[in-house]
């Protein structure tokens, strides 16, 4: 007799989630520190509706994607975990062309993800390609960093406040972050 989960085309039942948070809370304290990294976890959410149709509105990109810094070793899409390459203060880039940014700063599981398609992890042709049809008004003139340092507080008090300054100097009305 046939098992029907077979037809339902499951996966293996190995192949399960992996669990980030366990698994970063193991490595901080692996690393020494005295209590597991907390994550970000808010009772409420600020959220603000957008005042125009997204078709006439102007979409910024943040992203926590690094500049290509060429004095701070391998970078590449294949690299293994580069802390030389992280970056400690918001910035701001021209969307012309194709920008040069990284993500070998972040601790992604390198053994079962790839960095070679760059559109995973920071989708600005997409943006761009939506503009052109139609779906959004435009693409902000420049995307904007943030960086992964970990501090709640720097975060908040630092690089939210300058990526928000930025976002709205360009006439942004809406804004995507892509997280890597």
């Amino acid at each position: 007799m046939t098992d029907p989960r077979d037809e339902l085309d499951f996966a293996d039942e190995h192949d399960l989630p992996i669990p980030y948070i366990q698994r970063i809370s193991s490595y901080y304290q692996a690393l020494g520190y005295a209590k597991p990294y907390r994550w970000a976890q808010y009772r409420d959410v600020p959220f603000t509706a957008l005042t125009h149709p997204l078709a006439e509105s102007r979409v910024a990109l943040v992203t926590t994607a690094a500049p290509y810094q060429p004095d701070a070793g391998d970078q590449g899409p294949g690299a293994a975990y580069n802390a030389a390459a992280k970056f400690y203060r918001a910035y701001s880039q021209s969307i012309e062309g194709e920008p040069d940014v990284r993500i070998s700063h972040v601790g992604i599981d390198r053994a079962h993800t790839s960095a070679e398609d760059t559109n995973t992890w920071f989708p600005l042709a997409q943006l761009k390609r939506l503009a052109a049809h139609g779906r959004i008004g435009e693409v902000a003139p420049r995307f904007h960093g943030a960086p992964t340092n970990r501090s709640h507080r720097v975060t908040i008090e630092q690089d939210c406040v300058d990526i928000l300054e930025a976002v709205r100097a360009d006439g942004a009305n809406a804004a995507v972050l892509a997280a890597n």
